[in-house]
């Protein structure tokens, strides 16, 4: 075992074999993550003494980030005891992720490339989850793909899915071919950190783009529970789509929040916001010392965001995000 130590104070063991996070997560001690496969930075932390070794490519970290001693704590292993700057999320409690079975529900085409699917679980099943959080679905021989949760916890444990269409892909030609009402899969969650907290009397910016709208969903339902003292002081959506058709927000009911669509490919009837979601948002005028700021969607659109907004006065922990990175198999 080997003793890993962080800049918050934090210490805990971590096998030669076992990734960082995996280990802290082990051990109660939460790190912000989200694809646990080296593709986005969410767990990023910086090495300031000891060695690790990466299990495989860390794709999410730029060549600066490495040269300045950057890991991605979701593929790295220690070598020895570590001393490592990164941030974990205090006294917040995960629930517990397990693997369950579940069926189709419903399937439901809502653009050309997006399909909506509602999955149930036993009615036994205690599976607990936090808006915002994914779920793998694990297909015949055991293919899995991630997927974020796009409702939040309802009495009847339905899990709603929005998917979109990835061309040769195996998880794809079934979601889009083949499956069928009450179909019998697998699930494996809730898994990642991009749940809303110390939010109350915040101003709450959720930016979306594509698909990235589902954890959005979850956290609007979920905000939607909490008591009067722990809403923020308001809440808005930037959700940025190519196209007019690739809009379906209409389908969801919650309390009331701004919404400001944003179209990037708009024809010239389109009268709303066009460009990116950060730049909208920009411009709007937001507080941002007083700002949490939620970003889900592509990493090239969390990486700008973040950069931009920090830049604009952000203050670095204001901002959470959870990058849609595609898998690497087919």
């Amino acid at each position: 075992m080997h003793s890993i130590s962080t800049s918050s104070g934090r210490n805990f063991e971590a096998r030669p074999d076992e990734p960082i996070l995996e280990a802290a997560l082990r051990q109660g001690i939460v790190f912000d993550y989200s694809c646990r496969t080296g593709r986005c930075s969410t767990c990023k932390g910086k090495v300031l003494s000891g060695e690790t070794a990466a299990t495989h490519d860390e794709l999410g970290l730029t060549a600066d980030e490495r040269a300045q001693g950057f890991v991605l704590t979701c593929i790295r292993q220690a070598r020895g005891p570590v001393a490592i700057e990164i941030d974990d999320l205090g006294e917040v409690v995960l629930p517990q992720s397990k693997t369950v079975p579940c069926r189709i529900q419903a399937v439901e085409r809502l653009t050309r490339d997006v399909m909506r699917v509602q999955l149930r679980l036993p009615p036994t099943s205690d599976f607990e989850f936090l808006p915002g959080q994914y779920i793998e679905v694990i297909g015949s021989e055991g293919v899995r793909r991630s997927y974020s949760v796009a409702n939040a916890p309802r009495p009847d444990k339905h899990i709603e899915l929005y998917i979109r269409e990835v061309p040769n892909g195996a998880m794809s030609r079934y979601w889009f071919q083949h499956a069928k009402v009450n179909d019998l899969l697998r699930l494996r969650g809730p898994l990642g950190t991009f749940f809303v907290r110390a939010q109350a009397g915040k101003d709450l910016v959720l930016l979306a783009t594509g698909t990235g709208i589902a954890p959005v969903k979850a956290i609007l339902e979920g905000l939607d529970k909490l008591p009067v003292d722990a809403q923020p002081r308001n809440t808005t959506v930037y959700w940025g789509a190519r196209h007019r058709d690739d809009l379906y927000i209409e389908k969801m009911v919650v309390s009331p929040f701004r919404l400001v669509p944003v179209l990037s490919r708009a024809d010239d009837e389109w009268v709303g916001a066009r460009g990116h979601v950060q730049d909208v948002m920009l411009a709007d005028g937001p507080d941002l010392p007083n700002t949490l700021v939620y970003a889900c969607g592509s990493d090239a659109m969390i990486h700008s965001a973040q950069v931009q907004l920090q830049a604009a006065g952000l203050p670095r922990r204001q901002f959470h995000s959870d990058a849609f990175v595609c898998s690497s198999e087919t």
